[in-house]
């Protein structure tokens, strides 16, 4: 299978799930709560990041992905520190001479998980490499970092709330792999923190798990497990609605927390 390249710049009703962590029968609940929506075909589907790690599947979540992909082509996803880590560990991606992945993706990112969903020995890197499907590889290395709406961004971690939203755009679509440790994949104090001034949109991460999915104005959090417990959330916009892993319902809005003013708008109606 040729994994087709994801795309980075979308429009129109949007569907965006948080950070999987290999919970593949999480996120099958989501998605059939999701094929029941009335404009489902129309409504793009967005992963926010970490397919994997910690969670038990992470090759069911990403095998479940890319049958997704073929089935619902407005899907796309961007990479989140998990996969940066795990794709610099087995060598996929240039990184720096004494980074030292390999060590920090196996003792520190809970991925013991990620190599027994692959049937490879713990630990061991050559043996995983050599068990990932090459589709896999292709997608995990090809991740965008991040993805562009009209009133929204896509990026796993955040913004840095004291750089040109215009420079970290450019790096983010470039993904400059000469950087050890991308910040936006992997910095946990821009969770909370706004974008920049100078940014027209709204910001959507996953990263750190917050107890419930908060909209605010400028900023939208979505990881509501941490692959460690909890529901897997998915939001859908401009509705301003939570699908959940747990509820019986098909969705929720989000409980009261500061959010963007409810204007009238037509933005999701432009099928791109």
């Amino acid at each position: 299978m040729t994994v087709p390249a994801l795309k980075t710049k979308i429009q129109g009703p949007i569907a965006v799930i948080g950070d999987v962590h290999g919970q593949v029968d999480k996120l099958a609940v989501v998605l059939d709560k999701l094929k029941r929506l009335p404009d489902y075909q129309h409504r793009w589907i967005i992963f926010i990041g970490d397919f994997v790690d910690r969670g038990p599947d992470s090759k069911g979540a990403i095998d479940l992905f890319l049958k997704l992909l073929q089935d619902h082509p407005r899907t796309t996803a961007i990479a989140g520190n998990h996969e940066f880590a795990m794709c610099s560990a087995l060598g996929w991606l240039s990184s720096r001479e004494g980074s030292n992945w390999g060590e920090r993706w196996v003792k520190h990112y809970n991925s013991d998980m990620t190599f027994a969903s692959y049937g490879a020995e713990v630990g061991n890197l050559d043996d995983l490499k050599a068990k990932v499907p090459a589709e896999h590889r292709e997608l995990l290395v090809n991740l965008p970092w991040c993805v562009e709406h009209p009133q929204l961004l896509f990026v796993h971690a955040g913004l840095n709330p004291n750089a040109p939203f215009a420079t970290q755009l450019r790096i983010l679509h470039q993904k400059d792999f000469s950087l050890n440790r991308p910040e936006w994949l992997c910095e946990k104090a821009f969770v909370e923190a706004d974008p920049p001034k100078d940014c027209p949109l709204t910001v959507v991460s996953g990263h750190v798990r917050v107890d419930e999915v908060q909209i605010r104005s400028k900023r939208i959090l979505i990881d509501t497990t941490g692959g460690d417990g909890g529901d897997l959330s998915c939001v859908l916009m401009p509705e301003k609605k939570i699908v959940s892993s747990g509820d019986s319902a098909a969705s929720r809005p989000p409980r009261a927390m500061a959010t963007a003013s409810s204007g009238k708008s037509s933005w999701w109606n432009l099928w791109g």
